[in-house]
């Protein structure tokens, strides 16, 4: 999950040492690689591997693999979630299973929108550190950005969990959270390259989009690229390196370019956020393309409703790597009540999971099971 289009998060700057071990990392607007050889052989112990990795990432029928113990409800107490800006889908959505998990536990929440800006962000978490609520949500931005207000939470004791907020999942020391939400970035680069390897059968001509002004960004792209290469037919025709913040304006134009440039070449296409095949559709539409591919477009992570509404019309996007945005912020809850009751944090990370028409059931988000029942039968002393 990135941040919309006016407010970049500046929270995957952590990434950037990892990113340098990885081929791929460096700008440009666009890189090419030469088209594979005819006489390439297959993959069939990648292709084996990476069916069976989509297979198990479609089931939509997994039990609850979360905590199913913990402590009791601590009560009366409030949470004030910070958001970088409800703008964004994804912080919309936690924000909304944190408001229903709350109900469920007892407790109140407030909501202050950072508004997508560093100022706004600093002021609403100022604003947070004031109210003196029992914990604080960092929501889809970078702590360092508001260091002297997470400091002053800090200093008055007041427990910071993040969503997004920094790059890998769990606690984090610096910045100190008492754990952060999200999926693992290797698994979503993973699951999103086995997509294309499996549904080409180990034969495709790739276009990836991403943002190299974010680290993270750029290395899931360079990990997704990774895992690509493990079968010689499947080629990287281009890397297009379009900032999230430019997308609406630069993607038509990219895509025009490269569909006269491929053609039939072009068979999938890997994003770093679904939000880069909305501005696509309409240069893919103008150039005569089926909506339902190719080429054939998997978003890697984000999940948000309006990409479930291309998924499911097949309108130029064939699959995304949801986060599970409501179950997330019911973790959010269950986290919190561990820091108040002097517990360690869940370690709970939720498995990768890959949206298609087929399996969607029409929804609009990832919603899995069970997660609401477990947690109150926790808080409950079940």
């Amino acid at each position: 999950m990135y941040p919309n289009r006016t407010g970049v998060l500046a929270a995957a700057a952590l990434w950037a040492a990892a990113c340098t071990l990885l081929a791929g990392c460096g700008g440009g607007s666009s890189r090419t690689s030469p088209a594979a050889s005819p006489s390439a052989a297959g993959c069939p112990a990648v292709l084996a591997r990476a069916k069976a990795a989509v297979r198990a990432a479609e089931r939509t029928d997994l039990s609850w693999n979360g905590p199913t113990t913990g402590p009791e409800a601590v009560a009366g107490k409030t949470l004030v979630y910070v958001a970088q800006t409800m703008t964004n889908p994804g912080v919309a959505g936690v924000a909304a299973g944190v408001r229903d998990a709350a109900a469920a536990i007892g407790w109140q929440v407030r909501v202050i929108d950072g508004e997508g800006t560093p100022a706004g962000l600093q002021a609403a978490l100022s604003q947070a550190v004031t109210l003196r609520p029992s914990g604080i949500v960092i929501s889809g931005f970078d702590p360092l950005l508001t260091a002297r207000q997470t400091a002053r939470a800090q200093a008055a004791g007041i427990p910071l969990i993040g969503w997004h907020a920094v790059g890998s999942p769990g606690p984090s020391t610096s910045p100190r959270l008492f754990t952060n939400i999200t999926t693992r970035v290797e698994e979503v680069a993973g699951v999103s390259a086995d997509w294309v390897i499996a549904g080409s059968d180990g034969h495709a001509g790739v276009v990836v989009f991403t943002d190299d002004s974010i680290p993270f960004a750029r290395d899931k792209a360079a990990l997704i690229k990774r895992r690509l290469a493990a079968c010689p037919a499947v080629t990287v025709l281009a890397t297009e390196n379009i900032p999230i913040p430019d997308a609406s304006q630069r993607t038509p134009q990219r895509v025009s370019a490269l569909v006269s440039r491929f053609r039939d070449r072009w068979t999938h296409s890997v994003a770093i956020n679904d939000l880069y095949f909305a501005d696509a559709a309409p240069a893919l539409r103008a150039a005569g393309r089926p909506g339902g591919g190719p080429p054939f477009n998997i978003g890697a992570g984000d999940g948000d409703p309006s990409a479930f509404q291309r998924v499911n019309s097949r309108g130029f996007q064939a699959a995304t790597v949801p986060e599970p945005l409501a179950q997330q912020g019911w973790q959010i809850v269950d986290e919190f009540n561990r820091a108040f009751a002097g517990r360690p944090a869940s370690g709970y990370v939720a498995p990768v999971h890959v949206v298609t028409a087929a399996n969607s059931g029409g929804a609009t988000s990832w919603d899995p099971q069970g997660y609401r029942e477990a947690y109150r039968r926790i808080w409950r002393g079940e």
